[in-house]
């Protein structure tokens, strides 16, 4: 919690509660079901919500901005995203029924009004969606194709309606085939643990 405050001064009171209310629940859920790595647990917020958080720093999404997180597994970033912006509409994928079993749980016990969950492929998934967010899925070739008509025309926010990934690495040779289109920001630019020197956010227009 003391990294989530460190970095971010605009969350209120009921944001700040939910981002404690994170730890139990996925290691209530972690006895049951190996949602996130054990080795991973004892770094929760720092591996997990700060890196999820990341996107905050390069993006404020504006109200009614409907995002679809593909691979969510345990619920990121989509979760910690859902809380930040509580006025944006999230629908978290993944084709592993337990892991959506769980994020329904966390949806429901924080009570977040502005998510869904669904157990589904995600080039199964109907709608469309201003951006599409995702962590270290698979290659950025393989991967756009599967949803790159689900995203729409028209945008809304500050950048054009694209992708943002959340990955790890030199990351230009995966994304050359976009080089018109790709920006990557480093997020140790947005932190200084040593966690976070390879990662990086890569948006993606359509």
């Amino acid at each position: 919690m003391e990294l989530i405050q460190k970095y971010f001064h605009e969350f209120d009171a009921v944001q700040m509660q939910k981002f404690e209310q994170l730890l139990p629940l996925y290691q209530e859920w972690n006895e049951q079901i190996n949602v996130i790595s054990r080795k991973d647990m004892d770094a929760f917020y720092e591996r997990h919500v700060l890196h999820s958080l990341a996107i905050v720093k390069l993006m404020k999404f504006m109200p009614q901005t409907d995002i679809l997180d593909v691979g969510t597994g345990g619920g990121f970033p989509g979760i910690p995203l859902a809380i930040a912006f509580p006025e944006v509409n999230f629908l978290l994928v993944d084709s592993i029924g337990k892991k959506i079993k769980v994020v329904q749980d966390v949806i429901q016990r924080l009570e977040l009004k502005n998510v869904r969950a669904k157990h589904e492929r995600a080039e199964k998934i109907k709608g469309e969606f201003d951006f599409i967010v995702s962590r270290a899925v698979t290659r950025a070739e393989r991967f756009v194709p599967w949803v790159q008509k689900k995203i729409k025309d028209k945008s809304v926010n500050g950048k054009p309606n694209g992708f943002l990934f959340l990955k790890g690495g030199n990351l230009y040779d995966e994304f050359s085939a976009f080089y018109r289109y790709f920006e990557i920001h480093p997020i140790k630019k947005y932190y200084t643990e040593s966690f976070f020197e390879t990662k990086q956010i890569v948006y993606l227009k359509k």
